[in-house]
């Protein structure tokens, strides 16, 4: 069965400041936003009917919009509370939440000071980004032919809409191969990250990651890394060569929508999922999970 489009979804979406029916939360074909990626979102991860660190989501969609030059008309405490009341009023248990601003269509053209900055929040359920029975084993990746841009030439720094462009060229061309995902080097040519998650290898007792100097440094990359430090891994932030990937035993990528998802493969290179890498998957699984949920499926 074919799923049902996102403009055609039940429910409502938070836009504006109200809540309004899901196929009404529209905006012009002209905005702003469409024509010249001035835009920004987040996404996040519903546990128990509780969104995993949420403020911290919030923060970053200030801070994305600050970058790219405009201000989001609603504090962080009042998109906090949007992003609940939608996963409310959708009574999700498990899901994922997108919010997202964007310059409207008051001007068109590449100057846009006077456009209107919208807001909108909406969730709906969502279980595993890869295939489940596929993720356990590890993903396969294919290596990308785009690069992570210098961030002297892009908004590195920002979760911004027009980041993502090669993003979705790059997954459609994995995908098409056969593969999960690709990996991306930056503009140097050094290992960077997922077309949406960033990514760890692991010899021996130490983890190994770039260092996120044009990409984000995402929340569950920061959450993971506090994980790995309480179980006592040494973390190294480096630049990281493509063929260094010889010799690393294990690989995992994370991220809202990963979560810690295991690697087997990226284009010659193959690892395994060893004892590490599944630990750190199952203490991720147990922070984010309420602790009686986690009791029942003990």
């Amino acid at each position: 069965m074919a799923a049902v489009p996102y403009d055609q979804r039940e429910g409502v979406i938070w836009m504006n400041g109200e809540m309004v029916d899901w196929p009404d939360a529209n905006l012009h074909v002209l905005s702003h936003g469409l024509h010249y990626a001035s835009c920004v979102f987040e996404g996040e991860r519903v546990y128990g009917g509780e969104i995993f660190k949420l403020t911290e989501h919030t923060e970053r969609l200030h801070e994305s919009a600050r970058v790219l030059g405009f201000e989001i008309p609603y504090s962080v405490a009042e998109i906090d509370r949007a992003c609940r009341d939608v996963v409310k009023a959708h009574g999700l248990s498990e899901g994922y939440v997108r919010p997202v601003a964007w310059r409207g269509s008051e001007m068109m053209g590449v100057s846009a000071q006077e456009t209107r900055i919208n807001v909108a929040v909406a969730a709906w359920d969502w279980g595993s980004y890869f295939d489940p029975a596929e993720r356990l084993k590890g993903i396969r990746l294919s290596m990308a032919e785009y690069r992570r841009p210098d961030p002297k030439t892009a908004p590195a720094k920002s979760k911004a809409a027009g980041l993502y462009m090669i993003c979705t060229i790059e997954k459609h061309r994995a995908e098409a191969a056969g593969y999960a995902d690709a990996l991306m080097l930056d503009w140097r040519g050094q290992v960077a990250e997922a077309t949406g998650a960033n990514v760890f290898f692991v010899k021996g007792e130490v983890l190994h990651t770039p260092t996120p100097d044009c990409f984000l440094d995402g929340i569950t990359r920061r959450s993971v890394m506090d994980l790995a430090r309480k179980r006592g891994l040494d973390i190294v932030e480096r630049a990281i060569m493509p063929e260094e990937m010889a010799d690393f035993e294990q690989c995992f990528i994370t991220g809202t929508a990963a979560e810690v998802t295991p690697v087997s493969e990226i284009g010659p290179y193959s690892f395994q999922v060893g004892e590490i890498t599944e630990a750190l998957l199952n203490d991720y699984m147990a922070l984010v999970q309420p602790a009686e949920e986690m009791a029942a499926t003990a």
